[in-house]
């Protein structure tokens, strides 16, 4: 915990208005995020390249982003990083009945079941919540792994029959062929495929919603 405190210091030190760095004093939350979302590619990089020492490098980039929005929020007097680690420690309690209560949960895929139903209901508890787990999607998501989400939790939550019903590929290596045959194809009509594939994904949400105001009737 020492460490952690030298940390915070650090980046309050940073972000001193008098002897702080002027990069860092001409940061905010919206200027900060690239930085978050790149941080934690790499970390994913890492460790597909199964890098541990690259890992440890790169998970100390994406505690300083965490540690950074906190500074500033703090400023804001918004939270500080002490509200992050409790807010995390009192959801990871909550989203664990079996272990910290007494629910009886024996496999991964029941905890997998348990823990959408306690995000649901945490969403729902919420003002101005989404009517449903798809809507909680965020947009922010790239849109391939924004779409394979939204498939994800419509097949849970009983839209499967809305999903296309595509020729399945026989292996990983022949669906990526046929993803880049896609993207080539895009790009050979002049088709941004990330944005095409981010209308797809409203459209599919647009036939959720329909459904599921036919359903209420």
């Amino acid at each position: 915990m020492a460490d952690v405190a030298r940390l915070l210091e650090i980046m309050a030190q940073l972000r001193d208005p008098r002897l702080g760095c002027p990069w860092d004093l001409a940061q905010d939350s919206a200027s900060i995020a690239p930085y978050t979302l790149e941080e934690a590619y790499e970390v994913d990089d890492a460790i597909r390249r199964a890098d541990m020492p690259g890992l440890c490098d790169e998970l100390g980039d994406l505690l300083l982003q965490v540690v950074f929005h906190a500074q500033m929020a703090e400023e804001a007097g918004a939270f500080d990083f002490a509200d992050v680690v409790e807010a995390i420690c009192a959801k990871l309690v909550r989203r664990h009945p079996h272990v910290f209560g007494d629910a009886e949960i024996h496999t991964a895929e029941e905890q997998t079941r348990s823990w959408e139903a306690i995000k649901a209901a945490e969403r729902a508890a919420k003002p101005g919540a989404p009517v449903n787990a798809l809507e909680a999607v965020p947009l922010a998501l790239p849109a391939l792994t924004r779409a394979a989400k939204l498939q994800r939790r419509a097949g849970r939550a009983g839209h499967a029959a809305l999903l296309p019903k595509a020729a399945a590929a026989a292996d990983e290596e022949q669906l990526g062929e046929q993803l880049f045959e896609l993207v080539a194809s895009a790009c050979r009509a002049g088709i941004d495929p990330e944005r095409a594939l981010r209308a797809a994904n409203q459209h599919f949400l647009a036939r959720v919603r329909a459904q599921d105001e036919v359903g209420k009737g």
